[in-house]
Order: structure tokens, then sequence, then C-alpha cells
């Protein structure tokens, strides 16, 4: 089987927060990482939402033309993307031509099958702007729950889909007026309700689907499927094909997953001999997106039934794995409210393997969590520093000083050394089960005790010890202790790139020695006596209550 991988598509308008990244891209770059690494067929697709409201507001507050404005963004996530070590086969763009032709094509199939009606809605007009209002551009409180900040099209708070009627005290996005009117104008709708159906059948055929996943894909069908408006009154997005409806455009929701498409025949179209069809058309692929739960409506219910109602041959994804969200002490990272930890500074405060190993071992899978400096302290003090680093850099340095900067030679494993083994076998097993089935928790939680192992090893063998009574039998531990390094390097590589980058070349491992399967990997005698080693720097600096502090104060943590 080929594994075909998306990640939510990040909203153009602005630097994405910590949310964003532990809510799709990152473990979905775990996961890609890992399957390449078991010697699997993957292609990885992310890529910008350009469309929508979000786009013309942010672009409005930047006093930037809209295009101009999503291509400074482009580059800029794409940048932040790359240092945070996520690994896109292809990163694309919703804005172009594959995506405005891969849309329109998908609407014209669903118009010619008899899902789509054209009807007159009412719709919110500003006086004051002199404008119809689209969804997004309409704020006011949720009738559900009672969010002030509501937009027209979902509630943030509690990921109720709402129209911009249903708005109490609604105002403009644009202008904060609230002089408002509704208005008639002409739109189109996907006649959902007529494939509740086939949508239906399809979601219960997937019975192992994560629990949150499921749950809000069945609500939504219990509910009842109704007819959702595909166009919108706005001038930058993908037009519509149609007479009279000059000067409108698609529906971000509707375009946007389809994005995938089109950034996937972008990428074959970046070298000779990629078939984008074979991903997209194909039987033999295994289809996985990734995305936070307030997505999960789009992409369990909407997005399959545009496919289904083309009656064409798309791959509908096979696992859905949906996020909760990551809290920032208590109260929502968000973009539009500049709140919490956002990615360029993030990495300003630490490496980002740091960042990609706590988010993972806070991930908010079962439930939302909550992101904290003081947790973050622990996990990088603790688990990183003390718990991996300080086993990687005390060997290596004491192997350095006393061996001349090579492997010892010398000496014979025994029991000791064949229960450590037995454990990381065990250990490597747990971690690629968890990866296999999508628990990124778990696979921290067993990745640390890995670590754990080692560290207890070489306690109780205390090679300085060793070295006065028994030279041969210290140098072996030495060298089963540099395995184990190696060993390690290859667990943390999904997790941590860079990190693992590091140490294989400390010890000057080949291609093949450092691409072994995590199954495959546990092999104490592939680094023989005599081989050179490189003593590294210490891999993680701690945080000090004083930097936590400052931290807290100046990102607001209170």
């Amino acid at each position: 089987m080929k594994h075909l991988i998306t990640s939510a598509l990040p909203y153009i308008n602005g630097i994405k927060h910590l949310g964003n990244l532990i809510g799709s891209m990152l473990p979905a770059d775990v996961y890609a990482r890992f399957l390449r690494q078991q010697g699997e067929t993957v292609l990885f697709i992310c890529g910008t939402d350009e469309h929508g409201t979000p786009a013309e507001l942010a672009a409005l507050e930047a006093g930037l033309e809209v295009a101009e404005y999503c291509q400074r963004q482009y580059e800029r996530q794409a940048e932040i993307y790359q240092r945070f070590g996520l690994s896109f086969d292809g990163f694309g763009r919703t804005s172009s031509p594959e995506n405005h032709e891969l849309t329109q094509h998908f609407y014209q199939r669903l118009d010619e099958n008899g899902f789509i009606q054209e009807r007159e809605i009412n719709q919110m007009y500003s006086l004051e702007d002199d404008r119809f209002l689209p969804d997004r551009y309409v704020v006011g409180t949720c009738p559900r729950c009672g969010y002030q900040s509501a937009r027209g099209d979902q509630c943030e708070n509690c990921t109720s889909v709402l129209n911009p009627t249903d708005l109490i005290q609604p105002r403009s996005a644009i202008s904060g007026s609230s002089n408002l009117e509704v208005r008639q104008s002409k739109h189109l709708f996907l006649e959902l309700n007529l494939l509740a159906d086939e949508v239906k059948n399809w979601v219960e055929s997937h019975p192992h689907w994560t629990l949150l996943t499921k749950s809000i894909a069945m609500k939504w069908l219990n509910e009842g499927l109704q007819s959702r408006c595909i166009t919108r009154d706005l001038s930058w997005g993908v037009p519509v094909p149609r007479s009279g409806f000059a000067g409108k455009v698609f529906y971000v929701w509707f375009d946007a997953p389809i994005g995938y498409l089109a950034a996937t025949k972008a990428w074959s179209q970046q070298a000779p001999g990629r078939d984008w069809l074979s991903w997209w058309q194909g039987e033999d692929v295994e289809y996985v997106q990734f995305m936070a739960k307030d997505n999960l409506p789009f992409h369990t219910i909407m997005f399959p039934a545009a496919i289904l109602g083309t009656r064409e041959p798309w791959k509908l994804p096979d696992r859905i794995k949906g996020f909760n969200w990551l809290n920032y002490y208590g109260g929502k990272f968000s973009t539009s409210a500049k709140r919490g930890i956002f990615l360029d500074r993030a990495l300003d405060v630490l490496p980002a393997d740091c960042w990609r190993y706590a988010l993972l071992a806070m991930s908010p899978e079962s439930s939302d969590s909550t992101f904290t400096w003081e947790q973050l302290q622990t996990k990088v003090n603790k688990d990183l520093a003390d718990n991996f680093g300080n086993l990687v850099n005390r060997i290596l340095k004491f192997a350095a000083a006393r061996f001349d900067g090579k492997i010892p030679a010398g000496g014979t494993p025994g029991e000791p050394e064949r229960q450590l083994e037995a454990q990381c076998q065990a250990g490597m097993k747990a971690i690629a089960r968890c990866l296999n089935d999508l628990e990124f928790r778990k696979a921290t939680n067993a990745l640390c005790a890995l670590w754990a192992s080692g560290n207890q090893y070489i306690d109780d063998r205390a090679p300085w010890a060793l070295l006065k009574e028994n030279p041969d039998r210290a140098a072996m531990v030495v060298r089963t202790a540099i395995n184990l390094i190696r060993i390690y390097a290859i667990a943390v590589n999904p997790f941590m790139p860079a990190t693992a980058s590091q140490i294989f070349d400390a010890l000057h491992l080949s291609a093949s020695e450092r691409s072994s399967s995590l199954t495959l990997a546990v092999d104490f005698c592939v680094l023989q006596p005599d081989r050179p080693f490189e003593v590294l720097p210490p891999l993680f600096h701690k945080l000090d209550d004083a930097r936590v502090a400052e931290l807290r104060s100046s990102f607001g943590g209170d």
C-alpha cells in the first residue's frame, strides 16, 4: 500500500500558533516520517488555505492587495514549517490554477448530477460598508452557547455551524457597524440532504475511527443534513462558472479540501514521472487525514459528500485523526485574537525539536489539554535534558576521555545486556504500535520509558567504576551504550529529526546505518570496536525558574 497523508490546510491570515501545529501538521509529520522510516511509500500533502474572508480581512488590516498579502504569507509560513522540520512532499496553495480548475470541475460534476440548486437567500448587508457581508464578515453572539465573538459561519467555542442571520446582535467585521439589514442575493447550494444516506453508509463503514471523529460525524448525520450554500459575494476566490454569477466565488469550505488534490497535482508537475491521479484514484492507497475538531464536520460530512456526488472514483479517507484543542492557560489559542505562542516567536525561545517533543507529549487527543510554561519546563528539563540528553552526553564524553574517541574492544555481553536488548525490543515495538494507531501522547511516553531503561542500565553497570576493577567489562558496557545511542537516535527520528541527525553525524553513521526501521533497529553489533565518534555538545539546555517566569510574563500566561 502507498500512504497518502494530508494535514488540514492552515489559513493564510498570519503566522500560526502552537495549537495549529499540534492539531494537525506536527502529528501528520511524525506519522509520515515514521512510515518512511519503515520503508513505506509516502506522499505528505499540505498547503495554505487562501480564500474566504480571513484572507481579505487580514489583507485589509495589512494595507495590501489580497494576492500580494497571500504571496507574502505563503512564503513566511512555508519557511517556518521548514524550520520546524515538517517534511511536506507537496505544500500547495488554494489560490493556485490547479485548485481553480479542480474546484470548478467538482462543481460542474455535482451540477450535472443534480446536487446543486440555485436559490435567493437572505444575506446581511452593511449600509455603512455599502456591501454584502459574507459569513465571516459578520460577528456576534452565538445562539447556541452565548459566545460573544462567534463568526457568521461557525462558532469557535462550541463548533456549531451557523448562518450570519443566526447571530444575536450581529455587526460588521469590517467597520464594527451594527447598522445591518437583510437583503436577498442569488447563491448556489450543495444538496447534502440528497447525499445523506451515502455519507452515513461511508461513515459507518469505518467502525475503528476515534471516538472524537465518529461522534462529531454521527451528531451531524443524526440531526439530519441540510443543503449548504457553496458561493459567496466576494471577489477573492475561485470564480463560479455559471451565468448570472459574475462577482461571486465558491465558499472557502467548498474549495479548501479540494486543495489537497490540487497540491498533489502541482507536486506531480515539479518532476517527471509523477502520476498524481494514482494517489487520488488508485486502489492501492491508504489515505489518512489529520485535523483539529473544528474541521471534522467539513472532512467527515461535506467534503465526502462532494466527492461522492461527483460520481468519480476520488479517494475518500480511510482514517481521520481528529484532535481536541490545546488551550493556553485555560483560554484558547487564537490567530485572530493574537492570543498565545506563535510559531515564529516560539523558535526564538527553544529549538524546534524541543517544541516538537513537548507538544506531542501534551497532545490533546482524548480531551482538550492546556499548555503552560511550567509543563514545558518539565518536559524539557526532565525528559529531554536529564533523561535523554544526559545519557548521550555522559557516555560519549566518558568514552572519548578513556578510550581515545573510538569505540572500545573487549568484554562479552552478559545477562544485563540481554535484558537491555529485550527492553529495547519491547520499547521500539511499543513506539511503532502507538504510531501505527495514531496515538502520539502514548508514543512519547513509550519513548521516554525507553530512555529510562537505558539510564538504569548505565547506572547499574557504572562503567566508570568498572574501569578500575575490570577494564574489559567496562569497555563492553561503553560499546553497548554507544550502540544504544544509535538505537535511540533511530527511535527519536520521527519525533525530533534534527536531534537524530546530530547523533547520526556524531557517530559517523552511513546512510544504511541511520535508515533502519524501528522494529529492526535493535542491534548492539552495528558499531564495532575502533570506529571513531565525536563528542556532542549538550543536546538540550534547561529552562530555569527565572526564565519560565520571564516567558510567562512576556507571553501573557496569567
